[in-house]
C-alpha cells in the first residue's frame, strides 16, 4: 500500500487522537496533505501531513528550535508519521511583492533563522562531498559548460572540507512561496527542509524562482536579489556566490539525472543565472 493510499486513514486517526475538526477543504500533492482544521479550544490550525522522505525528517525538530520566531509556530507533532499541526496563515506569500524587496524581507529572517543546529540534523558538509563525486563523475556529461561543472566540482570539494560548512541551522528551501501572510507577524516562513549547514547556502533557491521576471535584465536582476540577500543578512559576498554557484550546477545535475527527458529551458535558466552571478 502507497503513502497516497494510507493517508485517508493517517489523517482521519490524527484528527480523532489530537480533536480536531475539519474546518475548510484540503490541499494536497504527491508529497504533503494540508487540510485546515480547528482545534478543540476553537484555535485555527493546519494539520500537516508529509510522505515520508529525508528531507522532511526533522521537520518538527527545526520548528521546535525556531518557537516560532520569524516561522509558523508548531502546535503539535507526530514525527513517525510525518505529522504536524501548525498555526493557519493566510494563503497570500511574497511572489506578488518586487522580488527586491522580498528579498530584503528573506534576508532580514536569515538572521533569525541560522540559529545553532540541533545535533540529530543531517550535515551540510557530507551533502557537499556527495555533491563533489557525483560532479566529477558527469562533468562531460552535463548540458552545461565543463568549465562551470569542474567549477561547481572544486567548489563543493573545498566546502564539504571546511568547518564553518556545519553547524547553523538553515532551512535550504526558503523562496517567494515559503513566506505566508500571518497576523502576529507580518510574514511567516513555512515548509523548512532543515540541515545542520552554512547560512550562505541559503540565497540560490530566492534567486532562480520567478525567473522569467528577468526578462531583458538578467544580469542587473540577479545582482540586485543577490545583494540585497547578502546585504540584509551580512552574509559574505564570495561564500554566497560559491553556494549559489554550486546549488544551481546541482540543479541541472538533478534534471537530468531525475527526467528521461530533461526540462532544456530550466538548465538554461540554471546555467543563466550561474553565469549571471558571478559577471
Amino acid at each position: 500500500m502507497t503513502w497516497l493510499d494510507r493517508l485517508a486513514d493517517v489523517a482521519r486517526d490524527l484528527l480523532e487522537e489530537w480533536s480536531l475538526r475539519p474546518d475548510g477543504e484540503p490541499t494536497h500533492g504527491n508529497t504533503a496533505l494540508v487540510l485546515p482544521v480547528r482545534t478543540a479550544d476553537g484555535e485555527a490550525a493546519m494539520l500537516k501531513v508529509v510522505r515520508p522522505h529525508w528531507e522532511a525528517e526533522h521537520e518538527a525538530l527545526a520548528l521546535q528550535a525556531w518557537g516560532g520566531r520569524g516561522v509558523v509556530r508548531l502546535l503539535r507533532a507526530d514525527p513517525r508519521r510525518f505529522a504536524l499541526l501548525l498555526e493557519r496563515l493566510h494563503t497570500e506569500d511574497l511572489s506578488e511583492v518586487w522580488d527586491v524587496q522580498a528579498c530584503e524581507i528573506v534576508g532580514g529572517f536569515y538572521r533569525q533563522l541560522h540559529v545553532a543546529a540541533p545535533p540529530q540534523l543531517r550535515t551540510l558538509s557530507a551533502q557537499a562531498a556527495r555533491w563533489a563525486s557525483e560532479l566529477g563523475e558527469r562533468t562531460r556529461r552535463l548540458p552545461a559548460p565543463p568549465r562551470m561543472v569542474e567549477q561547481a566540482r572544486a567548489i563543493a570539494r573545498d566546502l564539504a572540507a571546511d568547518e564553518a560548512t556545519d553547524g547553523r541551522l538553515v532551512h535550504t528551501d526558503l523562496h517567494f512561496g515559503n513566506v505566508l501572510r500571518g497576523d502576529r507577524e507580518e510574514w511567516l516562513v513555512i515548509d523548512p527542509k532543515p540541515l545542520s549547514g552554512d547560512p550562505h547556502y541559503e540565497l540560490a533557491p530566492m534567486l532562480w524562482n520567478r525567473f522569467d521576471e528577468y526578462a531583458g535584465r538578467l544580469r542587473e536582476g540577479v545582482r540586485d536579489r543577490f545583494f540585497a540577500l547578502v546585504d540584509a543578512a551580512e552574509l559574505d559576498e564570495d561564500r554566497a556566490r560559491a553556494w549559489a554557484i554550486l546549488r544551481l550546477m546541482v540543479n541541472v545535475k538533478g534534471e537530468v539525472a531525475e527526467n528521461q527527458t530533461p526540462d532544456k529551458e530550466w538548465i538554461t535558466a540554471m546555467i543563466s543565472v550561474a553565469k549571471a552571478v558571478q559577471d
